[in-house]
């Protein structure tokens, strides 16, 4: 069976991905960057429409991730948009945006889109949405966004937490959850045969 090729040039996606997923996942994943275009629409349709042109180019098995930031008060955005907001304005003008609104809230929101590798198959999507505040940027400066979002029920901001801590509670330990079991059921299936 061949391996999944996980589309990302960001190494601590990587290393999240793996420590969440854990060492009995029952697949091997290799990672590859790719430049994948850039797409505009809903979640769903910009991660199908990514797995679709990842598949494209691997010929093969493969796992891609999109991760939004909504902030309620936005109504949803800036969403699937996140990494050009942030590029321009930093964790502190995320937080500035919402200056003028009393509702602060949003969700982190990841998805990951997985193609079979085989003509004509279908895009699996598997999502994982926390709810939180975007409050003023605290912590480490080392992964996007997460020094100005604080989950629901803590006092701290992702980039506070200790990554274990992260990996139980996180949007993309919430979809990867998901993921590993469609594997292992999956693979549950196949030894039963």
């Amino acid at each position: 069976m061949k391996p999944i090729t996980f589309v990302t040039g960001n190494a601590k996606k990587l290393e999240e991905l793996i420590s969440i997923l854990g060492s009995n996942f029952p697949r091997e994943l290799v990672s590859k960057k790719i430049d994948l275009p850039e797409l505009q629409g809903d979640i769903d349709e910009i991660c199908i429409k990514k797995a679709q042109s990842a598949y494209k180019q691997v010929g093969g098995p493969v796992l891609v991730e999109d991760t939004c930031l909504c902030f309620n008060a936005y109504k949803g955005l800036p969403g699937p948009y996140i990494k050009w907001f942030l590029e321009k304005m930093g964790p502190e003008g995320l937080h500035k945006m919402l200056a003028g609104f009393e509702d602060k809230t949003g969700q982190a929101v990841c998805t990951f889109a997985y193609h079979s590798g085989e003509d004509g198959a279908e895009v699996v999507l598997f999502q994982g949405r926390c709810e939180g505040e975007i409050v003023f940027p605290k912590g480490p400066r080392d992964f996007g966004w997460d020094p100005c979002f604080q989950p629901k029920g803590y006092d701290v901001t992702y980039a506070e937490m200790p990554k274990a801590e992260k990996n139980k509670i996180s949007h993309r330990f919430k979809a990867l959850d998901l993921l590993r079991d469609y594997f292992n059921r999956a693979e549950k299936c196949k030894n039963n045969i």
